[in-house]
């Protein structure tokens, strides 16, 4: 009996704990490597080579040519419009495309006519300083009437078109 007594042992057992050993799911973050390289090790997938294709040059040659003359032409519409020598309207016609352009009370007006028929029209808003000219220097007969401009702050106004202070 004391021999059976002695033979009994308490065992004990703890919690047993999960840790993720990749670090995507909370694990050593220098397993990475490691795991990243098993993976590229076991990939055997190759992705398919495409042909090289002769006119590729030509093609991005053709690409960049027409991509500068149409900077040229943004450019040229560019000058037409904010430059030195601003009008009022115009036409340029580049190609098969037709831009025109026109200034109004709201703001310049652009209008991209392609050889199809279809039209883009853009509207650009203008600056209209306290002194009413326009951010090109030419007068439109507009002031702004609080002390900061904004599109919602511009009215028609005759005093100060005539160059009355602007009236709070």
């Amino acid at each position: 009996m004391l021999l059976a007594a002695s033979s009994i042992h308490v065992s004990s057992a703890q919690e047993l704990v999960y840790e993720p050993i990749n670090p995507s799911f909370g694990g050593n973050p220098f397993n990475s490597s490691h795991l990243l390289a098993l993976a590229n090790a076991q990939n055997d997938f190759d992705p398919p080579v495409e042909p090289e294709d002769p006119g590729a040059d030509l093609d991005r040659f053709i690409r960049s040519l027409e991509s500068r003359l149409l900077s040229g032409l943004a450019s040229e519409v560019s000058n037409a419009i904010f430059g030195d020598d601003a009008q009022e309207s115009g036409r340029i016609v580049f190609g098969d495309q037709t831009i025109e352009f026109a200034r109004s009370l709201e703001g310049i007006e652009l209008r991209i006519i392609e050889a199809d028929g279809s039209t883009t029209v853009i509207t650009v808003p203008t600056l209209i300083t306290d002194d009413g000219m326009n951010a090109t220097g030419s007068s439109i007969g507009l002031a702004a009437t609080g002390s900061s401009v904004s599109n919602s702050a511009l009215s028609a106004d005759p005093l100060a078109a005539a160059g009355a202070p602007p009236i709070n």
